[in-house]
């Protein structure tokens, strides 16, 4: 066997230092990336949290505010809490009052929680309250604007903080129009009226397929009035018009300003064709459509993101509306939805009730004897005069009214003559059970 020279020794020596090194390197880096999983899945993750007064002072206040800041963003939030409020209990007049108000809704924010979130909204309206004036107003609207914009539910459940969502949006928007929160909050704003909308567009289908004309023109109608932005407004017009149609020739005028609208405001709408042949049949004039809502719609189809089928499946289980067919551009409507008139019969196309009458007067009674001499208005139906009493019939009525009347009662009065008789049956039952003596 050849013997290896010392300098082959030397040469194959380094190479396995190296490769020692590079295993060396790799070891190190493999424990270092495990150390931070294991630190951020423990909890202590820092999460920075803006500290909006930067003085480096050792203020007593400002060593409090502080501490709370570092025990934010380590998610120790009641001992932040504490720290804070013992701040606002004893320097009444410091810099940091406000910041340190503005901290604890923050605070409640961050925990988050149905309990934490309610907490954290009534806080930020005490902030609002208290500083309106101040930049951070605007910020603390905008958080209350989120918690009930993230608690949301889908358009077929409960529209409680949708509805909520959509007062704070509009708030901040009347509010702080100059924010520079104001342009998230007015896509918000777009995404919780498509979910409201969307719930009215569901009950006005619903009574459509239940044959309830009425109802159904009157929740579809009022969708697309109160929610022009509607990704399906063009659909609640059209529904509309049909329950009209089968409504009769008197809602011919309805029927014609709906078609009208989706011509007009909805040009590339599926159904524009169709309206504008409805609109021929009924020999009325056909618009032109209008350049503005036919830019606004060919920008929002450019733009839609509609789910696919994966989404429409998985759409079941969530929790969450779905408002990526939500508008991207136009003004969202700053008025809340108006409950609507339905549409029904005219009131001279007869009926029961159409001689009735809705007026009312009101009088001071001085004569205390009227009430009880002239008959009761209750017992003459609406729109008749009631007869007048004969003349001997007038000493007889004052004479009745005058006589003590029963108590009213629930139950029905039994007559007296009844009891009488009742009670001298019951007098001559023991006369008739006594025996009698023999006749001597």
């Amino acid at each position: 066997m050849p013997m290896r020279s010392a300098a082959e020794d030397s040469y194959h020596l380094g190479e396995f230092m190296k490769l020692l090194s590079f295993v060396g390197w790799v070891a190190a880096l493999a424990a270092l990336a495990a150390l931070a999983v294991l630190l951020s899945s423990c909890g202590l993750r820092r999460h920075p949290y803006q500290n909006p007064i930067t003085k480096d002072t050792q203020q007593p206040d400002k060593v409090l505010f502080d501490k709370a800041v570092r025990d934010l963003e380590h998610s120790r939030y009641e001992i932040a809490r504490l720290t804070l409020q013992t701040l606002i209990n004893t320097y009444d007049t410091s810099e940091y009052l406000a910041k340190a108000k503005l901290a604890i809704a923050d605070s409640w924010y961050r925990e988050g929680g149905a309990h934490g979130l309610a907490q954290a909204e009534a806080e930020y309206k005490d902030f609002i309250l208290f500083y309106p004036q101040m930049e951070e107003a605007a910020e603390a609207q905008e958080r209350v604007c989120d918690i009930h914009y993230k608690q949301m539910e889908k358009a077929d459940r409960d529209p409680t903080h949708a509805q909520r969502a959509e007062d704070e949006c509009r708030q901040l928007l009347v509010q702080f129009p100059n924010s520079k929160f104001a342009p998230e909050a007015q896509q918000k704003l777009r995404e919780i009226q498509e979910v409201l909308a969307d719930s009215e567009f569901r009950v006005g289908s619903l009574y459509r397929s239940k044959g309830s004309f009425p109802a159904a023109a009157n929740r579809l109608q009022g969708t697309a009035d109160q929610f022009p932005l509607f990704s399906r407004a063009d659909d609640a017009l059209w529904y509309a018009a049909e329950a009209y149609q089968r409504m009769g020739d008197r809602f011919e005028n309805q029927q014609a300003a709906d078609y009208t609208r989706i011509v007009k405001d909805y040009p590339l709408s599926d159904h524009a064709e169709a309206a504008k042949d409805k609109l021929k049949a009924m020999n009325r004039p056909v618009p032109e459509a209008d350049p503005a809502a036919y830019a606004r719609m060919k920008y929002e189809l450019e733009n839609q993101r509609k789910p696919g089928v994966l989404g429409n499946t998985l759409g079941v289980f969530k929790q969450h509306p779905d408002v990526r067919m939500a508008a991207k551009s136009g003004s969202p409507s700053m008025q809340g939805l108006r409950p609507t008139i339905p549409v029904s019969v005219p009131a001279g196309a007869g009926g029961a009730g159409a001689a009735g009458t809705n007026e009312v007067s009101v009088g001071v009674v001085t004569d205390t004897t009227a009430l009880d001499a002239n008959p009761d208005a209750r017992a003459n139906p609406p729109g008749q005069t009631p007869p007048e009493p004969a003349a001997g019939d007038t000493q007889n009525t004052v004479t009745a009214a005058q006589a003590p009347q029963p108590l009213p009662s629930n139950h029905a009065a039994t007559p007296k003559k009844q009891k009488k008789a009742k009670k001298s049956k019951t007098q001559a039952a023991p006369a008739a059970d006594t025996p009698q003596q023999p006749q001597p």
